[in-house]
């Protein structure tokens, strides 16, 4: 290994030459131990993902991976995998810690773990922003095999809190690394990084090689592989992309119109803002739809909460910023909409990957106003090609526009309203019962509204 080391912390990681002549059938082949491949089979996954076939292998002779690979390719378990195999070898508390950049996705991550690991007891601790540093203390204490986390509470964990330390830590893993780093966290990485063994295996994952990315890889990998699975930005080959060019004063007659065509389909809905993807949420509801919103001002608990109540199915609709855009694994997203179209090309590719995972088929519909075209172009530079509009009925659209514009009415004054609840006390983000404003909807469609 330290001849290894010593031919190269070069800049360049080594690629991987030739490619398997036989591609492996299964999780066996690619040198998973039994107990581990009968978790996978427990879990539904048949056989591996590309990345997984590139990465697994490498991992388990011991070598650091850097891994480039579209959204929804199952890097989690590219990962994981060789993590618990490790584990399996030599047990040891405070084993491997992944960094992530979201909430969501630390929870999400420590699924799979508990998941995989659960025949061979594995521990994992949730390390995020937004809830009580107090009972993470305590689990901590717990000396957990893994720790999941955001950057930002880990640090302030590492520099806080009595008697913890990663000083025999393992491996080190960094998930979406590109949009860590965009976040702004290079300072809380690098923190990171000075505490940890630098005698350690570490994994870098992330769907873009960015500047930062490079130079992280530089400060952080010894001798790394690189499994790049594909080179250039694009989306998943069973997507079917649509836009609709509409007015932007139509916009939510044009949703309705779409959510009603593909009724008995699961969305994703995307909007720029906390406050549009709240009003949008209740002009949905407003008007019948099992709408629920996930934001970044929403508690930590509702975030869950909405999430688990999509993933369940109970509501067929989530609303959502771009919190929710990478790495979160919703099986069963059918369609995804672009209300707001993304500002960031990239972002486009994240939002469509929550459909069409893991070989399954999916559609994505993108909005675009007369504000919007040079941003609708940059996407359609991106990712290659150009995008067909989706079917639509105007006139239909049009007998939509009185009962929308009804509901947007009782939408504006439930959002005026939770905002004086919120400042008396914290509201629900997710009320149900709508203060009755549904039956006013419907009542009120056969009244003349009073001038």
């Amino acid at each position: 290994m330290a001849a290894e080391e010593e031919e190269g912390s070069a800049a360049e990681p080594e690629q991987e030459q030739e490619p398997a002549a036989e591609e492996p059938r299964s999780f066996k082949d690619l040198g998973v131990t039994d107990v581990l491949c009968e978790a996978c089979d427990q879990l539904g996954w048949k056989v591996p993902t590309k990345i997984q076939i590139e990465a697994i292998p490498v991992a388990l002779q011991g070598r650091d991976v850097i891994g480039l690979a579209e959204t929804g390719s199952g890097k989690t378990g590219a990962f994981a995998l060789p993590i618990l195999q490790a584990l399996l070898e030599t047990p040891q508390r405070l084993f491997a810690l992944v960094l992530t950049p979201t909430r969501e996705l630390a929870f999400q991550i420590s699924e799979q773990f508990e998941a995989l690991g659960s025949s061979i007891g594995v521990q994992s601790t949730v390390i995020v922003g937004g809830i009580d540093t107090m009972s993470q203390s305590l689990a901590l204490a717990k000396k957990p095999h893994v720790i999941i986390a955001t950057p930002g509470r880990l640090v302030d964990h590492l520099e806080n809190t009595k008697g913890f330390n990663l000083r025999a830590l393992k491996f080190l893993v960094m998930d979406e690394a590109d949009r860590i780093l965009n976040m702004d966290f290079e300072t809380e990485v690098d923190k990171i990084l000075k505490v940890i063994p630098r005698d350690r295996k570490t994994f870098l994952f992330s769907a873009t090689m960015t500047k930062k990315v490079q130079k992280l890889q530089r400060a952080a990998l010894k001798n790394p592989v690189k499994c790049a699975v594909s080179s250039k930005y694009q989306t998943v080959e069973k997507l079917q992309q649509y836009y609709i060019f509409i007015p932007s004063k139509f916009k939510d007659s044009y949703l309705v119109y779409i959510l009603n065509e593909l009724a008995g389909n699961s969305f994703m809905i995307f909007c720029s803002t906390c406050n549009n993807t709240q009003r949008t949420a209740l002009l949905l509801r407003n008007l019948g739809f099992t709408a629920i919103p996930l934001h970044g001002q929403m508690s930590q608990n509702k975030r869950l909460g909405s999430l688990n109540k999509f993933k369940a199915k109970a509501r067929s609709i989530l609303l959502a910023t771009d919190v929710a855009s990478r790495g979160l694994d919703i099986p069963h997203v059918d369609v995804v909409i672009n209300f707001d179209i993304p500002t960031h090309s990239k972002d486009y590719i994240h939002r469509v990957g929550r459909t069409a995972r893991a070989g399954r088929s999916g559609k994505s519909i993108t909005f675009v106003t007369q504000y919007d075209v040079e941003l609708f172009q940059r996407i359609e530079h991106l990712i290659g090609k150009k995008l067909p509009a989706f079917p639509m009925q105007e006139e239909e659209v049009m007998m939509l526009t009185e009962r929308v514009a009804e509901a947007q009415r009782f939408a504006r004054m439930e959002l005026r309203e939770q905002g004086e609840k919120k400042r008396s006390r914290n509201d629900d983000d997710d009320t149900e019962e709508a203060i009755g404003v549904r039956n006013k909807v419907a009542g009120g469609k056969k009244k003349k509204r009073k001038a």
